[in-house]
């Protein structure tokens, strides 16, 4: 028989984010402090051959999409060889990547060569001093340097996530919608979440999906949903965004009601630090170390049956602005976007 990735509750997981670094050229507000983060040694990364290891195990265990995520992951040196090495496993059927697109320009190409299929690119605001102030970095224009090039490269689907926090860059949603009409790229705005040190959350600088749709709406943009991930995992293919396309049918708009929607029910990942934790929640309280077991001489079988008993136990959900919720003691950045 078989083996899958089934937890308490159902869901079956076939969906897994791996960090290649706790790395960032940015120092994005809602995700590290802008001084004072100590960076992991090189020797406590995961390896691209452990990479490569852990990914193909989870594969013979039914996970068939990979995305790669950081810190910034193309500050990992030679990130196409990885990419390479995960795309000749058989069961693998798509290998995407999470970046801010600082260094995606000069990569994108060979990536998309070795096998990258899709991109996410992080960008909260298309006001250049607005997205210094959220970034702490003056790098707007390489952003869209990158957005070009993956445009003229053909890849589709290129989305770009966008967290809203109000006050700072919540006046920006017309702009963006204009930008998910004219381009061939896919907004999807994220509800601010407590993930950061010192990033200064409190519910009241949420925005949440409700909120920017009755925006949208109120612009006489009348947005059509595509898809609904508030349902029980009846399905593999999960997304955790909810689609939306306009009613005249030009542009694409998602939302990841993580706060004020989780979508906990029908959720399909699980995610591997850089260091080579496992962790079946981004808000967990609980690791499980693959690397001990990688470089302690485990065995593939001894491995496999400490994930499944690991996936077993994740979370029913998170708890954000709930009684008992815990944050986590990683930044996001050294979780893994």
């Amino acid at each position: 028989m078989e083996k899958i990735l089934k937890d308490n509750f159902g869901r079956i997981v076939n969906n897994l984010r791996i960090s290649v670094t706790d790395r960032c050229n940015f120092r994005c507000t809602y995700c590290m402090p802008e001084e004072g983060m100590l960076w992991l040694a090189k020797d406590e990364l995961l390896t691209f051959e452990e990479i490569t290891r852990l990914t193909k195990i989870f594969s013979e265990l039914g996970v068939t999409k990979i995305r790669l995520t950081g810190g910034e992951p193309l500050m990992r040196k030679d990130l196409h060889l990885l990419v390479q090495q995960i795309s000749c496993i058989e069961k693998i059927k798509d290998i995407a990547l999470t970046t801010n697109g600082f260094f995606l320009d000069e990569q994108a190409e060979q990536l998309v060569h070795a096998g990258v299929s899709r991109f996410t690119v992080s960008c909260d605001s298309l006001n250049p001093e607005t997205f210094e102030t959220l970034t702490r970095r003056n790098y707007l224009h390489k952003v869209f340097e990158a957005l070009n090039v993956i445009e003229q490269l053909g890849i589709r689907p290129i989305k770009i996530n966008t967290v809203l926090i109000r006050g700072i860059n919540d006046s920006e949603i017309e702009d963006f919608v204009e930008l998910a009409r004219t381009k061939p790229y896919i907004i999807r705005f994220i509800e601010f979440m407590p993930i950061g040190k010192d990033d200064g959350w409190t519910i009241d600088k949420v925005v949440s999906t409700k909120e920017i749709i009755e925006h949208i709406n109120a612009m006489g943009k009348k947005l059509i949903p595509l898809t609904s991930n508030h349902q029980p995992l009846t399905t593999n293919h999960v997304e955790p965004a909810e689609r939306y396309k306009f009613e005249d049918g030009i542009g694409e708009i998602g939302f990841i009601s993580s706060v004020s929607e989780p979508f906990c029910s029908s959720c399909n990942r699980v995610r591997i630090t850089s260091d080579g934790k496992l962790r079946t929640c981004l808000f967990s309280l609980i690791e499980t170390d693959l690397k001990f077991l990688l470089r302690g001489g485990a065995g593939d079988e001894e491995i496999k049956e400490i994930i499944i008993n690991a996936v077993l136990e994740k979370e029913e959900g998170h708890l954000i602005n709930q009684t008992g919720f815990v944050r986590p003691e990683r930044t996001m950045s050294a979780i893994g976007g």
